[in-house]
């Protein structure tokens, strides 16, 4: 069975930090990269950020560059995504999206339900 799960989502402060995670299972998940994309209420999505299938190319939004760190484990088959020095705009439920090419928001072959990241004081 496919499953794409999100976790690590929550209520953080204004300035805080979280850390998102992406376990995926049921299919060939180290061939395939991964982007993280987010919707905030009343809004499209829009997509965070990006990671190849081996690691070695790595795209953010411009949004998020020098706050947000995407990385994978393969063996694992996590993707994570660290949120530092978080603001109210970054409030959003985001989700993997795996299978498609960066800075899209079109949903690939698999992808997760999400996890809520409200950013509030």
């Amino acid at each position: 069975e496919v499953q794409v799960v999100e976790s690590g989502g929550g209520l953080v402060q204004p300035g805080g930090s979280l850390r998102l995670s992406c376990a995926a299972s049921g299919f060939s998940f180290r061939n395939y990269a991964v982007n993280w994309v987010r919707q905030a209420p009343g809004k499209g999505p829009e997509w965070v950020s990006y990671i190849n299938k081996d690691s070695d190319m790595i795209y953010y939004t411009d949004t998020v560059k020098g706050r947000f760190t995407i990385s994978r484990d393969n063996d694992k088959k996590m993707v994570y995504l660290q949120m530092n020095s978080l603001k109210p705009e970054d409030t959003a439920v985001y989700y993997c999206n795996i299978g498609v090419p960066p800075f899209t928001v079109r949903d690939g072959p698999y992808r997760g339900q999400g996890t809520q990241v409200t950013v509030s004081s």
